[in-house]
């Protein structure tokens, strides 16, 4: 793969950048994206397939919907090149059976139309480590080529085994309950004599897509990158996380993975965001998802999404849409939470800003006393809250929120509870330092310095603003005193 030309399409545009370079816009619009279905049929005898009694499963690193948008096509990349991607699945689902994978290509302002000659890898478990369970290559009759028009468009390839074809392709777990799956370019429609020096013209060649979301997963992306030497990136597998910068993409393989469990007593119903999905208990959860129990399945209006409804009246607590809730006059709690985990009128202590703890309140009124709630259950007798804080001004303008007792135990004078070492005037000391000011500043400038001492001396013997101590009169051991305060 060259570290060259990255082209970002789009529904209004186009950008093309080097992997090394900054980016040049092309001000192109893309025309949409084209399905292109490649079924491969084995079987001369109609049906016997082999028909799961498990749902299907849908993974993917990509936040694509594979509609027509935004992607970046990867225009460094050669013949021979592989793009893959990863999926570790749950261990008690193996042997898992391949239903359908998904891939993005495009072009970019092509002046012909392009056909790209490609091959479809699955291997059982990591492509470096793992093994090929099987491989195809498009051959223009049983599976098409990749044919585009001119101009700037994309292509979903959907690669499936048909399902009345008794080979179905069935993945074993290799150890490592990993599965991933790729695409190859065999023949790009007009490579270079050499693409390890030029790279294949964006005008008459297609390329895979990765996605502009960010890249979700570095380890579960991966490339077989061609040897190009000096002009090349490093040879071989490597995942994006293995890439060097100038090398690796920057979003994920526009790539999707359905396959089905061949034992699915572990699977279940996931709730993510409203959308059911067929998922093992731990990877919904992972997923910030709700697991409906082994054995579910996906039935219409088990995801719709329900809050816990707290009812005032009676203290108790229904799992209700928020709508409903309303309409039932309750309290609707955060949705995707359980009444099983909420706690619909939380009471407990409250630790006010002076240190003193409050009786049993809720919540809200514990912030309208400006507290910290300590929690459902909690009470005054168990908690300690901590003391008050302020800020405490020292001589030279510094300024430190601490307790009264540690602003004395310093030798700073305290600003009181809830003052803080804002200086919103931008004079460089505390607005609380100014307000507590030292007398030793006469002038009131925020700072005892030379003019200070020059109107100290001429109040010197006599009683006055100069008179630190309060004794009467201005004399040496005021002198002291301003010399303690002094900043410079």
């Amino acid at each position: 793969m060259r570290r060259i030309l990255l082209l970002i399409l789009a529904v209004c545009g186009l950008a093309s950048t080097g992997f090394a370079g900054p980016p040049s816009p092309l001000d192109v619009r893309m025309r949409g994206i084209h399905r292109h279905q490649a079924i491969l049929d084995r079987s001369d005898a109609d049906g016997g397939g082999i028909a799961g009694a498990c749902d299907a499963v849908v993974v993917a690193h990509t936040d694509s919907d594979f509609e027509p948008g935004e992607y970046i096509a990867q225009g460094g990349f050669i013949e021979g090149e592989i793009a893959a991607t990863s999926f570790e699945l749950p261990p008690d689902a193996f042997p898992v059976r391949l239903d359908l994978f998904e891939a993005l290509f495009a072009t970019s302002s092509s002046v012909v139309q392009t056909t790209t000659e490609y091959a479809i890898y699955v291997w059982s478990g990591r492509p470096d480590t793992g093994t090929i369970v099987f491989s195809v290559a498009s051959d223009g009759d049983l599976l098409p080529h990749i044919v585009m028009p001119p101009g700037t468009t994309g292509v979903q390839l959907e690669f499936l085994v048909d399902p009345g074809d008794p080979d179905q392709i069935w993945i074993d777990d290799d150890g490592t309950h990993t599965v991933t799956v790729g695409v190859e370019i065999v023949e790009h429609h007009q490579p270079p004599a050499n693409q390890c020096i030029l790279p294949p013209d964006p005008q008459f060649n297609a390329f895979p897509c990765t996605d502009v979301d960010g890249l979700q997963s570095a380890t579960g992306n991966w490339i077989l990158v061609e040897d190009c030497g000096i002009f090349g990136c490093p040879a071989g597998w490597k995942r994006f996380a293995d890439l060097p910068s100038i090398c690796r993409p920057s979003g994920d393989w526009v790539q999707r993975f359905t396959w089905t469990p061949s034992v699915c007593d572990s699977l279940g119903a996931c709730c993510i965001g409203g959308t059911c999905s067929t998922l093992d208990e731990l990877t919904c959860e992972a997923a910030g998802g709700v697991f409906l129990g082994a054995g579910t399945n996906c039935g219409l209006g088990d995801c719709v999404e329900t809050a816990p409804c707290c009812f005032p009246a009676t203290g108790g607590c229904v799992q209700l849409t928020p709508a409903d809730c309303l309409a039932a006059q309750g309290v609707p709690g955060p949705i995707g939470e359980s009444c099983g985990d909420f706690v619909c009128f939380p009471e407990g202590a409250c630790c006010l800003p002076t240190g003193d703890c409050a009786g049993i309140v809720s919540p809200e009124e514990c912030a309208a006393l400006g507290g910290t709630f300590q929690g459902d259950g909690t009470d005054c007798v168990d908690i300690d809250c901590p003391e008050p804080v302020g800020a405490a001004c020292f001589g030279n303008g510094f300024c430190l929120v601490l307790t009264e007792a540690e602003a004395i135990a310093a030798g700073a004078e305290w600003g009181g509870i809830g003052t803080t070492c804002e200086d919103l005037d931008g004079d460089g000391t505390a607005d609380a330092c100014e307000a507590a000011g030292s007398p030793a500043d006469l002038d009131g400038d925020g700072a005892v310095n030379g003019i200070d001492l020059g109107l100290f001396l001429v109040g010197w013997g006599e009683p006055g603003p100069t008179d630190l101590d309060g004794d009467g009169t201005t004399n040496g051991i005021d002198l002291g005193i301003l010399l303690v305060e002094w900043t410079g």
